[in-house]
């Protein structure tokens, strides 16, 4: 599969399927003001790639877990302004923790070559963007996810237990009043909630996209974390209940 197969509607698609597991074209054609044969021509593709698998009027999800290079490629100018933003957060002397994730990825690539700062993460990806900027960086170990590049489980853990940071920055895959924080994988959301357990100042980076959407694994509740970096406002509830909440939304720019 190439890097850029994927549009933006095809991913919301599958997006949407991460809560339920299957989805209706009855449902898809409210979603998006697109005809049935192009919403047919959509899961055809989907099928065709092994993410999903067609049935009568819809379609069931096969896999939870949408790989990365594929996720990279979908709203990169949105998350590119919400990397930069949060990248300016982070000050001289800081420790910082990175979780893997496309948006986490945007952080890294925003950070300055030389900066006074030691950077830990369990993302193969964003060690790799920092390996020429001569920033201090730890890599733990633990059980590699093809998926996502992610290094998760015991070892990650254990490695996780001896530190402590200024700040953290976590991705996500969906935010709901009820369900707080969520992601699709149970060893991905364990290293988040450990990274938040050791952490001065909590971050989620997400893209508006990830609003209202609830995935399996909450790792959160709201008022869990301190500040969410995105490109959009959230609706008037989720809205209301961060507010609430204590959370500061920021934009990035």
């Amino acid at each position: 599969m190439t890097l850029h197969q994927l549009n933006q509607r095809q991913q919301m698609i599958l997006n949407r399927m991460a809560e339920d597991g299957e989805v209706k074209i009855a449902e898809l054609k409210i979603m998006f003001d697109v005809t049935e044969m192009t919403l047919r021509r959509d899961l055809e593709k989907l099928e065709h790639w092994g993410y999903i698998r067609r049935i009568f009027g819809g379609a069931i999800l096969l896999g939870k877990d949408i790989a990365l290079q594929e996720r990279t490629s979908v709203l990169i100018e949105e998350k590119a302004r919400i990397g930069k933003r949060a990248a300016a957060l982070v000050e001289p002397g800081d420790s910082i923790f990175l979780d893997g994730g496309s948006t986490t990825l945007q952080v890294a690539k925003y950070l300055q070559p030389d900066r006074q700062i030691t950077v830990v993460t369990n993302a193969l990806n964003i060690a790799a963007e920092l390996q020429n900027k001569r920033i201090p960086t730890i890599v733990i170990g633990g059980m590699m996810l093809d998926s996502t590049a992610t290094l998760v489980g015991p070892v990650a853990a254990a490695a996780l237990a001896k530190m402590a940071f200024n700040r953290v920055f976590i991705g996500t895959t969906g935010i709901t009043v009820k369900h707080g924080y969520s992601n699709s994988n149970m060893h991905e959301a364990e290293i988040k909630q450990l990274a938040i357990a050791k952490a001065a100042e909590v971050n989620v980076v997400a893209d508006h996209t990830k609003f209202g959407r609830q995935d399996l694994f909450s790792f959160a509740p709201l008022h869990g974390i301190h500040r969410i970096v995105t490109d959009g406002s959230p609706g008037e509830e989720l809205r209301a209940a961060l507010e609430e909440a204590s959370v500061d939304i920021m934009l990035g720019s």
